[in-house]
C-alpha cells in the first residue's frame, strides 16, 4: 500500500507534467528540499521554463505564488514591504512585500546588491522579515526558489558563503533530451494561466502528515557517521578552500529522510546520502585557485570525496 506521501508525489509530477517536459530530478530534488524545509538555487540558462516550473508546483500544492527579478536598484522595501503613512487615520499602515508568499520565485538573485539579498537571508533562516525593527512571521511554508545564469556574470554580485549555505540545494536545470525537447516543440500554447490547467492535489493537512512519515525514517548510526566522513573530508581536501558546514551536514540528513521517505524506504541507506552530495554540496564547496584554473568542476570533486570515504556495510 503507498505510503500519503509517495502518493501526493507522484499526483504532484503527474500535473507539473501537464506544462514541464521532462525535468524529473529537478522536480523530485525540488520536492525533496520543500518537505525538508530547505530552499533550492536553480541554476541554468534562460529559457528552460525555471519560472514555469516554480508556477506549476505552487499550483499544485495550493500555496501562495509570488515573483520577483532581482536587479541593482532593488531594495530591501522591494522585498519585505514598507510602512506608508495614511492621513486619514494619522498613522503607519504596513504593506507587505513579495516575501510574504508561500513560494517566492528569486529571479536571478545574484544581480541585487549584498544589502538586499541579506534582507532575503533573515527570511529564509528565521522565517520572519524586519521592518522598521518590528519582525514579521512568514507563512509557515515559505520557500525560496532562486534562480541563477551560470553563463553571464557581468553585472552580478556573488551571492556570500554564508547565504548559500542556508540553501539546502542546488539544482542544475540543463536542456531537455532530443526526445524530450521534440515533445516540446510539438507543444501548441497553453490554452490558459498554469493555474487553470495544474490542479492542487495535496492540502495543508497532507503537509503535517507527510511530514510525520518523514520524521518515521530512521538512521543508523552507521549513517551519522558516515556522514560525518564525508562532511569531515570536504574540509580536509587539498583541493578545496572551504568544505561543508556543520549546517550542511544536518541539512544532507533531513533531505535524505525525505528522500527514503518518497522511496517508501522506514531507513536511510548510504546510497541516499550519496545521491544527495551534489546538491547539498556542489554550492558549498570553495575550491582551491589552482583547481579552478585547471578547470576541475566541482561535481568531480565531489566524486572524489565519495571514493575517498568507505560505505558502511
Amino acid at each position: 500500500m503507498n505510503s500519503l506521501l509517495a502518493t501526493r508525489a507522484a499526483e504532484i509530477r503527474q500535473e507539473i507534467r501537464k506544462v514541464i517536459v521532462g525535468q524529473e530530478t529537478v522536480v523530485e530534488n525540488t520536492l525533496i528540499a520543500l518537505l525538508a524545509g530547505g530552499h533550492v538555487i536553480l541554476e541554468g540558462v534562460p529559457g528552460l521554463a525555471k519560472t514555469l516550473f516554480a508556477r506549476a508546483l505552487a499550483a499544485t500544492l495550493a500555496l501562495n505564488f509570488r515573483r520577483i527579478q532581482f536587479t541593482p536598484d532593488l531594495m530591501p522595501s522591494d522585498l519585505v514591504g514598507t510602512n506608508v503613512f495614511q492621513p486619514a487615520t494619522q498613522t503607519f499602515k504596513f504593506l507587505p512585500g513579495p516575501i510574504f508568499a508561500d513560494i517566492l520565485l528569486a529571479d536571478e538573485i545574484n544581480r541585487t546588491p549584498p544589502k538586499t539579498q541579506s534582507a532575503l537571508l533573515e527570511a529564509m533562516e528565521e522565517h520572519q522579515a524586519t521592518v522598521d525593527g518590528v519582525s514579521r512571521p512568514l507563512p509557515p511554508h515559505f520557500f525560496v526558489v532562486a534562480t541563477q545564469n551560470p553563463i553571464e556574470y557581468e553585472g552580478t554580485f556573488p551571492l556570500p558563503e554564508a547565504q548559500t549555505d542556508r540553501f539546502l540545494f542546488k539544482i542544475k536545470v540543463d536542456y531537455p533530451t532530443p526526445a524530450d525537447e521534440l515533445t516540446l516543440l510539438q507543444q501548441g500554447p497553453f490554452p490558459g494561466s498554469v493555474e487553470s490547467l495544474v490542479k492542487p492535489v495535496a492540502s495543508v493537512d497532507d503537509f503535517a502528515a507527510m511530514r510525520a512519515e518523514i520524521e518515521a525514517v530512521t538512521i543508523e548510526p552507521t549513517i551519522f557517521e558516515y556522514t560525518l566522513r564525508l562532511v569531515t573530508a570536504s574540509r580536509q581536501s587539498p583541493q578545496l578552500l572551504l568544505g561543508a558546514s556543520p549546517r550542511a551536514g544536518r541539512s544532507w540528513l533531513r533531505a535524505a529522510r525525505v528522500l527514503a521517505a518518497l522511496r517508501e524506504r522506514a531507513f536511510v541507506t548510504p546510497d541516499d546520502i550519496k545521491e544527495l552530495a551534489y546538491p547539498v554540496l556542489r554550492h558549498r564547496l570553495v575550491r582551491q585557485p589552482e583547481t579552478e584554473i585547471e578547470g576541475t568542476p566541482v561535481e568531480r570533486v565531489i566524486d572524489q570525496l565519495l571514493a575517498s570515504v568507505e560505505v558502511p556495510r
